[in-house]
């Protein structure tokens, strides 16, 4: 068999595969979080959001609420340099993202049960 003849085979299959797992997986809540930025955001996400009393502070002197916070999170980026990755028993992380065109850094205490915002900053 000629090789343009098993490559038309593969494609072909490969095609048909890839239309059936889109068939599959429509509508379902699938996603591929194998990166370390995006296991870090989605374990914060999943639990309890608290927050320190300096951080509700400027929180309700910039007007933001907890769903603009949740956001903030799950579309923010870990810096990993700034972060505490080896304390215990809870982890702390830097997570970076961009609210009203400034910058925002939030230090985030990553226990088993719960998440504290330790310090959120926006930057002018």
């Amino acid at each position: 068999m000629k090789f343009i003849h098993r490559l038309g085979f593969y494609l072909g299959g490969f095609a048909i595969g890839l239309i059936i797992l889109m068939f599959f997986l429509n509508g379902k809540d699938a996603s591929c979080d194998y990166g370390p930025n995006a296991r870090t955001v989605k374990n914060i996400s999943s639990k309890k959001i608290a927050y320190s009393e300096n951080t509700s502070s400027v929180l309700y002197s910039q007007s933001i609420d907890s769903t603009t916070i949740i956001k903030l999170i799950q579309f923010g980026n870990v810096n990993f340099s700034e972060s505490d990755t080896k304390a215990e028993p809870c982890k702390v992380y830097q997570i970076e993202n961009t609210y009203k065109e400034r910058e925002v850094i939030m230090r985030v205490k990553n226990c088993s049960l719960v998440a504290t915002i330790l310090d959120f900053k926006i930057e002018n």
